[in-house]
């Protein structure tokens, strides 16, 4: 949940990739429901790649819609137990990363600038951020810059940076 300016609740629905831990998808509304969240994993995962099971907490917003469209693209629903967010571990951290590094350094003013904001970090998250889990490489993979001065690039309208060889 993100609150706006107005003192509004956005709802954002993140989904990671446990091999890379990369952030695969994104959604944000206001109002969120069963059908919305059916929506989201479709437009997440196309047939062809899809993942064999979906790890998902027992919040109550997921409904019958959502488990039989899960059941239709051949993904197994596999929630994790009544109040144990250890159990979900990598999302849980990306969901605090995403507060920390991000959110809680910026007034959110509505829904498309969340959503500006979100794929940004998204895009941070998956080609310039580091994890120690992956020997210091990015989600989607970084190559060696060796020869070049370094120099810093903003990302995020400045709250973090890059740094690269040129």
């Amino acid at each position: 949940m993100v609150p706006t300016v107005g003192f509004n609740l956005l709802y954002c629905l993140v989904v990671l990739g446990h091999d890379r831990r990369q952030l695969v998808s994104f959604g944000i509304t206001a109002h969120p429901t069963a059908e919305w969240l059916a929506r989201q994993i479709t437009e997440a995962f196309p047939w062809d790649e899809r993942p064999r099971y979906l790890i998902r907490d027992r919040a109550g917003i997921y409904g019958d819609v959502f488990t039989i469209r899960l059941r239709t693209m051949g993904i197994r629903d596999r929630p994790i137990a009544a109040r144990s967010p250890w159990q979900n571990g990598y999302v849980e951290r990306v969901i605090g990363s995403i507060r920390r590094e991000c959110l809680d350094h910026i007034i959110v003013t509505g829904e498309q600038q969340l959503r500006r904001i979100m794929q940004s970090y998204v895009d941070y998250y998956n080609r310039a951020r580091t994890h120690l889990a992956l020997r210091k490489d990015a989600p989607s993979g970084r190559r060696v810059e060796r020869h070049g001065v370094i120099r810093s690039v903003p990302l995020l309208g400045g709250l973090h940076h890059r740094y690269a060889r040129i």
